[in-house]
């Protein structure tokens, strides 16, 4: 019985979810979009996961949403084209087992790009 009861709890497990909904995106622009002079063109993600097994090991909450936030930059393929990512959200998942935890960090964002009203083509930056 006693058995039964103690191999019943080491199985289980708890979740938890948080998501950063503010702003953490510290960059500075003037770019005015209250205007009809740009269009979404994609939505973005990255993730990232780290273990610890008895408190040791992964990467912090920080270096986490970094690598994130670096692999959903990669996926988004904005080189050379006048776009940006906005409406950045963070989410992290935790679950907790008895001597393990895992976390997973997920960023994810849309892409607009800027269009010219004079010939309603998408604006491209030169390589120079």
């Amino acid at each position: 019985m006693y058995f039964t009861v103690f191999t019943l709890l080491l199985l289980t497990s708890c979740g938890a979810h948080q998501s950063l909904t503010n702003n953490t995106n510290m960059h500075t622009t003037h770019v005015q979009l209250s205007k009809n002079n740009f269009k979404v063109i994609d939505h973005v993600e990255g993730h990232s996961r780290a273990v610890y097994v008895l408190g040791i090991g992964g990467l912090t909450r920080k270096a986490l949403i970094a690598k994130a936030r670096s692999k959903m930059f990669d996926n988004a393929d904005m080189q050379g084209k006048s776009c940006t990512l906005i409406n950045e959200n963070v989410e992290i998942k935790k679950t907790a087992f008895p001597f393990v935890r895992v976390y997973k960090v997920g960023v994810s964002g849309q892409i607009i790009e800027f269009i010219d009203h004079k010939s309603d083509q998408s604006i491209t930056l030169k390589n120079e």
